[in-house]
């Protein structure tokens, strides 16, 4: 079965996130999900993140991947790094990603970032909301745009989290099953 890697933004997508159903769902079905608890998720830091994260993509055979929030950004760096460089997974599921929130202390280590010249993946979508904090329409469509991908934009999601109410998230299984 396919392996799914989650990674999961500032404070961890803990239930009732959607990231969780889906790991639960996504399991259920026989897929190995992987869903690392990265070190201090409320104040991570860029290089500990990327090191984590490079060990456990260089343990594992990654197929899918699905990022929110600043996960996209860890993607992103991760992206760029050379020790990937052959990494080639079949889909990215790219899901509200921030725009750059270097003046957020919390997250500054992560920003500035480059884009990566691949996403490393055949298959991308991205998804944001109409009314996302972290970020608007304007800027996801130029984010997808500069990266050559495709968006999806839902009405009223907010950040697409938890709080947002998308614990349960079908839309999300059905993607990375079909």
């Amino acid at each position: 079965m396919k392996t799914v890697l989650l990674l999961y933004g500032l404070q961890g997508s803990n239930a009732p996130h959607w990231q969780s159903y889906l790991q639960k769902e996504l399991s259920s079905l026989g897929y190995n999900v992987l869903f690392p608890q990265f070190s201090n998720n409320l104040n991570p830091i860029k290089e500990v993140w990327i090191e984590e994260a490079v060990e456990l993509i260089q343990n594992n055979d990654i197929d899918i991947v699905v990022t929110h929030s600043l996960g996209n950004i860890l993607w992103f760096h991760l992206c760029s790094d050379e020790r990937l460089k052959a990494l080639h997974v079949e889909k990215l599921l790219l899901v509200a990603p921030p725009r750059d929130l270097s003046a957020m202390s919390v997250v500054e280590t992560f920003f500035p970032y480059t884009l990566p010249k691949s996403l490393h993946a055949s298959e991308v979508l991205m998804v944001g909301s109409d009314n996302d904090e972290y970020i608007n329409v304007t800027e996801l469509s130029a984010l997808a745009k500069s990266l050559h991908v495709e968006k999806k934009i839902v009405n009223n999601a907010g950040h697409i989290n938890a709080k947002s109410g998308y614990g349960d998230w079908p839309w999300a299984k059905e993607w990375i099953t079909n």
